[in-house]
Order: structure tokens, then sequence, then C-alpha cells
């Protein structure tokens, strides 16, 4: 029944999700304003779902430009829908220009079809058509928007300063059949603080970039040297690095300089062990190098506790537990001037029962001679009981659309379901779907965008509908 429900609406919903995929939504902190708090193509976003919204017939609520809600249904609980229309940086790569959608016969090609927007799309129009049909809503519901989701969260730390708090709800960012549980997610820097003199050497290093954002495996990174000496050796032994690690990269001579790049592969920094990571590569072929002191402490740090060690293992900090598995280490952002020193941006993410404070407070001691710490965001862990009734009748729905039984799990991602008290994640990636989040050429197939609604037709129904 309502797979057929949806089947009416498959071609409206595909000119409105591919309206909102044409906003190049990254987050750009050299446009912030009062206007546009995390930039202008966020703020765009965010105003394109207010549009849809009230062309059918529901309520837009802005809160300062960086979030918002669409109000449906009525009743005395607040249900939640919590979703985000801002998406990560395209990156190199692509086949098709990234913000300008590609329908083909069964998928949908553009940045943000799977994170967020196409989730985003079927979980509104689940909405709409039971809207659409007349029901008789038990529940208030609140679409919740938020336009900084890949970065800092600040879209739902000021919503939820002065907005009501939905009593359960779903982030429809993730996986089905549903996650009840997400590791603790930390961002922070090591910094670095001293500036050690020595003498002159064969090679000083000028600057190293790697990366964009903490929650992303650097794809590509780059070193500017001068080299006194030996640079045809330095040039050789860096193809020979290539080679060894089977790794692309180059390296050029400009105007005395010598440049050398790497080539990585990027993926979600949840599991950054099946990304290869381009800064840390090239860190650790530059700590084989007779570089000058300042350089050298940089890059030793990073070949030392950061290089291939993917779940806190030269950190000290490796920690399992069975429900919710490994922590991960993911270095997100490297950087370094001969001016400035340098920094490693990291994104730890960790089970229950990790002390992240005291571990972070003995790792500061040991580095403490050269190297700071700076935490910039903490979100502690967030579980919600698999057997909760609220739980069961979304497992129910997914259950009756797919005939899937597979049990509900906990996850290393970070989604919006952790802002509620009783939030899960649900959905719209199924197991047959291609995992390319934050990756090239990110696609949602019309059958998964459809069958998606479907599932939150029912769902939404069973919590809000019936009684």
């Amino acid at each position: 029944m309502w797979r057929e429900k949806v089947a009416q609406y498959e071609d409206q919903m595909i000119e409105d999700l591919k309206g909102l995929l044409a906003i190049e939504s990254v987050r750009d902190d050299s446009l912030m304003s009062k206007e546009t708090p995390v930039g202008p193509g966020p703020r765009e976003a965010l105003e394109y779902m207010y549009r849809i919204a009230e062309r059918d017939g529901f309520k837009a609520v802005d809160i300062d430009h960086v979030a918002g809600r669409i109000e449906m249904g009525k009743g005395d609980d607040l249900f939640g829908i919590l979703c985000h229309v801002d998406v990560v940086p395209a990156g190199s790569g692509w086949d098709t220009e990234p913000f300008e959608p590609v329908v083909t016969e069964d998928r949908v090609i553009a940045r943000g079809t799977l994170d967020d927007k196409g989730p985003t799309i079927a979980a509104y129009y689940a909405v709409k058509i039971l809207n659409d049909m007349g029901v008789d809503f038990k529940k208030r519901i609140h679409m919740i928007i938020g336009t900084d989701e890949e970065s800092g969260w600040m879209c739902t730390d000021r919503y939820f300063q002065t907005e009501e708090m939905p009593d359960l709800g779903i982030a429809p960012d993730a996986d089905f059949p549903l996650i009840h549980g997400e590791k603790g997610i930390t961002t922070f820097d090591i910094i670095q603080t001293s500036s050690p003199e020595g003498e002159t050497p064969e090679v000083e290093l000028k600057a190293l970039n790697a990366g964009a954002r903490y929650n992303m495996v650097p794809d590509f990174a780059e070193a500017k040297l001068v080299v006194r000496e030996k640079m045809d050796y330095i040039i050789q032994s860096f193809e020979n690095f290539l080679t060894e690690h089977h790794l692309t990269g180059q390296s050029s001579v400009d105007n005395g300089s010598l440049l050398l790049q790497v080539e990585g592969k990027s993926v979600h920094g949840m599991d950054p062990s099946i990304g290869v990571n381009a800064g840390l590569h090239l860190v650790h072929f530059l700590n084989t190098l007779d570089l000058d002191a300042k350089a050298a402490k940089f890059v030793e740090l990073g070949d030392t506790y950061l290089f291939e060690s993917h779940f806190g293992e030269k950190l000290g900090m490796a920690y399992e537990t069975e429900e919710m598995g490994r922590l991960t280490t993911n270095i997100g952002v490297i950087s370094y001037t001969d001016v400035d020193g340098g920094h490693y941006g990291i994104n730890l993410r960790y089970p229950t029962g990790f002390d992240f404070n005291q571990q972070i407070a003995d790792f500061t001691e040991r580095i403490k001679a050269d190297f700071d710490i700076d935490v910039n965001t903490h979100q502690v862990p967030h579980y919600v009981d698999k057997n909760d009734p609220f739980v069961q009748k979304l497992l129910t729905a997914y259950r009756n659309q797919t005939g899937d039984m597979t049990e509900p799990y906990t996850i290393g991602g970070g989604t919006y379901a952790r802002n509620l008290e009783k939030g899960v994640a649900f959905g719209a990636m199924f197991k047959d779907s291609v995992d390319l989040m934050h990756q090239k050429n990110e696609y949602i197939t019309k059958k998964q965008l459809f069958d998606a609604t479907a599932i939150y037709l029912e769902a939404i129904h069973a919590v809000c509908v019936e009684e």
C-alpha cells in the first residue's frame, strides 16, 4: 500500500531533489555574516526547503538563518525529523559536475544525494503524502533542518537554545534498519608550540598542507621544500616511496623550490582505515629527510603517533567494546609553515566507557615539551535501548517494507539523532546501497529513494497517526 502511494509522487520528488542538489551548500567561513552564518550556500538550501513547505501548505520557521523547521501534524507530543542540507566539498575526480544533478534511468548523481539531501526529500515526502491523505495526526511533527552538520553543528546548537525539544525522533542520515547508538565524537588540534633552532639542514620545509575537514580523510597533500644539496637523490627517494606504498604523486621544481604532491583516497572519517591519508603518507616520507629542526619535530610527531594508526594504537588510546566496536582516529587536517609551525586536526570517535578527558590529559603530558592540544568539539556517546517500543515501531515498518530481519546496531558516525534523548538514526542507506558519502560520483538510486520514502511513510504513520 505505502509503496503505491509513493509511486504517485515519484516525478515531483525527483524535481524537488534536483533543485536542492543544484545548490552548492558547502560551508564557507570567508562569507560568514549575520545573514549567512555558515556562508550563502547553506542558507540558500535552507530557504529552498522553506519554499517547498509553503508551496505544500506547511508553515516554515527560521532560526537566525542557520537552522529552521517545517511544522506538520497536530497533537500534544512532538516528533522530530532531523535533517541537514549542507554538504562536504565536492573534491576532485568527478565524472559529472557535482552540483549539476544528472538523472539517469535508475539514479540521481550529485554531491549530497546520499548525505543528506536525498533522505531529507524522502522524509519530507513521507509526511507530505500522509498530509495529502488527510490522516488524523496524533502528534505534532517538526522537520528540523540544519546547515552546519558537516562541520561544527552550529545549526542544532543554536536551534535547541530556544526551540522545543522533540519527545522522540529520527535522523534520516545513516543506514537501515536502525541505529540506536553512536560513538562519542571529538575534534582536537595538536598544535606545535616550540621553535627549536639547529644547524643549517640539507632540506628546509617551507609549507605542508593536506585536508579541509576533520571528518574526511585527506585525498591530496602538498609540501614545498628548499633543498640545498642532493636534489636528485631526494626526488628519486620520493619516486621510490610512491612506488613502495602504491601511491600516485609527483614532484616538480619551481623557482628553486621542490614541490611534492601525494594523492590518497578520501572516505568518511568514521572509518579512516578504508581510505588513504595523503597527508600522513607525505609526513611519513618527510620524516626520512634531514629537515630543519622545527619541521623535523613536526613530522616526527605525525609519523610516531598518527601514521597508519587508525584505531588510536600509537596514541595509546586503543579501546573497544562489543556493542560499539573500536575507537577510531582520523587526521583530517594537516598544515605547517616555516613561520608559524604546524598543527594536526584530529577527529576521534569512541565507544561508551572510554575516558576521553583523562586520555587527552595523559597524551598532552607526553608531548608538552613541543606541542599543546586544543579540544574544539566534544559530544559524548549516545544510546537508546533497541527494545524501546518507539524503536520497535520503526523497525516493524522497515521489516514490513523489506522483509529484512536484521537487528539494529550502533555506529561510529554522528547524526542529529544524538540531539534527542530518544532519537535514532533511521536510513536511508540499505544493505545493497553503494556508500559514496563524502566521495566522488556520489549518487542515490531511484529505488533507494522511493523505498526509503515508503518506509518513512509507514513508520511515521505508526508513530504519529496510530495510537
